[in-house]
C-alpha cells in the first residue's frame, strides 16, 4: 500500500495535472473497454437504486431477492458472451435484486437520518473513483501482487465471521470485522481494476462481467460505510441523551 499512498497523495515536484491523464500504458482499445465497463457500472448502480426504492415503498426485499440475485449471477455467467443484450439485461436484473436485498439497510438509514445515506454514497463514490484512478495511473501489474494478500485477508474475514457465529458476537468483534472488511474491499477495488485492465490487454473484453465485479466491490464498500456512519451517529445521539439526563 506504500506505493499506492505515494502515488495517490504525493504533491511533490514530480506531481502535476498531467499525471492524472497518464494512460500511456493503456491502449486505446482497452480505454474504450473501460468506458463500457464504467458505463455499465453506472447503469447497474441506477438499477440497484430502483430496487432499493421499491423496497422502501413496497417492502419487496429479503431472502427471496437475495436468492434471486445469486441465481441471476449464475445465469449471467452461463449465457454465451455474444448475447450482449441478454447479458446486459441480466446484469440489470442482478443489480435490481441486489438493491432490493439491501433495501432494509437503506430504509433503516432513511428512517434514522436521510443525510447519512447521501453522505455514505458520496463517500463510497469518492473512494471508489480515487482507488480506481490510482490503479489506472499506476504501472501495469503494479498492484496485481495484492491478489494473494487480499485472498488471504478474505479467508481470515470468513474465519472471523465463522468464529463469531460460534462463540457469539461482541461489540468489539463487530467493529473489527466492519473496519477490517472495509479496508479489505477497498483493496479489492485497486486489484480488480488492474486485473480488468490486464485481462482486456490479453483479449478479454467482456465488459458486462467486469462491470459486475466492480459493482460488487462498490456495494460491499457502500454497505460497510453506511453501517459505520449509522453506528457512529447512533452512539453520538446516545451520548447526547445521557448528558441531558445528567
Amino acid at each position: 500500500m506504500a506505493s499506492f499512498t505515494s502515488q495517490a497523495f504525493s504533491f511533490g515536484p514530480s506531481w502535476n495535472y498531467d499525471t492524472l491523464k497518464n494512460f500511456r500504458e493503456i491502449s486505446p482499445l482497452v480505454q474504450r473497454h473501460l468506458k463500457l465497463v464504467y458505463l455499465a457500472l453506472c447503469c447497474s448502480l441506477a438499477s440497484s437504486a430502483v430496487g432499493a426504492y421499491l423496497h422502501v415503498m413496497l417492502n419487496i426485499g429479503g431472502l427471496l431477492t437475495f436468492i434471486g440475485c445469486i441465481l441471476s449471477i449464475g445465469w449471467l455467467f452461463s449465457v454465451n458472451a455474444y448475447e450482449e443484450r441478454k447479458r446486459f439485461g441480466i446484469l440489470m436484473g442482478v443489480a435490481f435484486l441486489q438493491g432490493a436485498t439491501l433495501g432494509p439497510i437503506i430504509k433503516a438509514a432513511i428512517d434514522f437520518d436521510p443525510s447519512i445515506l447521501v453522505a455514505a454514497f458520496a463517500g463510497t463514490a469518492l473512494a471508489f473513483g480515487c482507488f480506481s484512478a490510482a490503479a489506472m495511473i499506476a504501472k501495469r501489474r503494479e498492484f496485481l501482487y495484492l491478489g494473494g494478500l487480499l485472498s488471504s485477508g478474505f479467508s481470515i474475514l470468513l474465519l472471523f465471521q465463522f468464529g463469531s457465529s460460534l462463540f457469539g458476537f461482541s461489540e468489539t468483534a463487530f467493529k473489527i470485522e466492519l473496519y477490517y472488511g472495509l479496508v479489505l474491499f477497498m483493496g479489492y477495488i485497486i486489484f480488480d481494476t488492474q486485473d480488468i485492465i490486464e485481462r482486456a490487454h490479453s483479449g478479454d473484453l467482456d465488459y458486462i462481467k467486469h462491470a459486475l465485479t466492480l459493482f460488487t466491490d462498490f456495494i460491499l464498500v457502500l454497505v460497510r460505510i453506511l453501517i459505520i456512519m449509522m453506528k457512529n451517529a447512533s452512539e453520538k445521539e446516545d451520548k447526547k441523551k445521557k448528558k441531558k439526563r445528567c
